[in-house]
């Protein structure tokens, strides 16, 4: 991810698929802060470390947390997997001050792979990846699940939505090969017929 030919002005897109949530958003927070612009996709995906039944009992804890006068002056207890990232990462950047407000607005957070984003090439960051970092033998829970568990309303919604863009990404890659396979065919058939020619040229 540290190479230079995945950074542009248009930014990167991650795929949070099995990532730990603190490694992925520290990674991001700081590649925000740097000034580039970062798309983060299938959030609903991202591991937290520790069973879903402690990890629900914090964020219902979490929830309780309230201003005593006025709750809506916040804090604001977000139920979205996006919306849980989003909030990790603004813990991670000076969000009161410009640099950080500048930062945050580049960043961008979605359940699933909505369009364009489905058409564009998403980048994976090793160092974050639950199966690279993680012992296999302790318990984990994914943000979709504790979302769901604490109030988010869309993970059926979302995992149809995944299933469609599968179905039709590998269709897509399908045709793709067939075309491709095509070409180079046909760029052999004409070799044949070209290769008189081309000795011509080369005597010269």
């Amino acid at each position: 991810m540290s190479a230079s030919g995945l950074w542009n002005a248009k930014g990167i897109v991650i795929d949070a698929q099995n990532c730990m949530l603190g490694r992925i958003a520290a990674l991001v927070s700081k590649t925000i802060l740097t000034g580039h612009r970062v798309t983060v996709v299938r959030c609903e995906g991202i591991c937290i470390s520790g069973s879903l039944y402690v990890n629900k009992l914090k964020y219902l804890q979490f929830l309780n947390k309230r201003m005593n006068t006025n709750p809506s002056k916040g804090p604001y207890h977000f139920r979205a997997p996006s919306k849980i990232f989003w909030r990790t990462v603004r813990g991670m950047v000076p969000h009161k001050l410009y640099r950080g407000k500048d930062a945050l607005s580049k960043l961008k957070v979605y359940e699933g792979v909505p369009p364009p984003y489905n058409l564009k090439k998403r980048v994976v960051a090793p160092s974050t990846m639950r199966h690279l970092r993680m012992n296999p033998k302790r318990k984990y829970c994914s943000l979709g699940t504790l979302a769901h568990e604490v109030g988010w309303k869309y993970k059926t919604v979302v995992s149809t939505l995944e299933a469609r863009r599968k179905m039709k990404s590998a269709t897509r890659h399908n045709k793709q090969k067939k075309e491709d396979k095509l070409r180079e065919k046909a760029k052999a058939n004409i070799s044949k017929k070209l290769a008189p020619f081309q000795a011509i040229l080369d005597s010269r």
